[in-house]
């Protein structure tokens, strides 16, 4: 039987995952995506813990549902960014932005 712990644990490789990809990772998309993971492993956490706690029946869904309405608006917004910058620069390579730096 799949238990608390599984759900856990599938939350936590996904969380490490998209954190060893955003630290690798050298071009934009593909730091965008380990966002994503990163997002999504917390919100396998928050579904989880939803439900098998009798005390917190829907909250962990809202706040699921909340975590992926906002990683749908980064997304948009990132890519925007990503997009202009390679029109500008011919390349989405996270390293060759300095132009950007304040």
């Amino acid at each position: 039987m799949i238990g608390l712990p599984h759900y856990l644990a599938l939350g936590a490789l996904m969380f490490v995952c998209g954190v060893m990809c955003m630290a690798v990772k050298r071009n934009a998309i593909g730091v965008l995506m380990g966002v994503e993971l990163v997002l999504n492993g917390a919100n396998i956490n928050f579904v989880a813990f939803a439900r098998y706690n009798p005390v917190v029946q829907i909250e962990g869904q809202v706040f699921s549902l909340f975590v992926i309405v906002m990683a749908a608006a980064e997304a948009a917004i990132a890519l925007a960014i990503v997009l202009n910058f390679y029109n500008n620069h011919a390349t989405v390579d996270i390293d060759s932005a300095e132009e950007l730096k304040g």
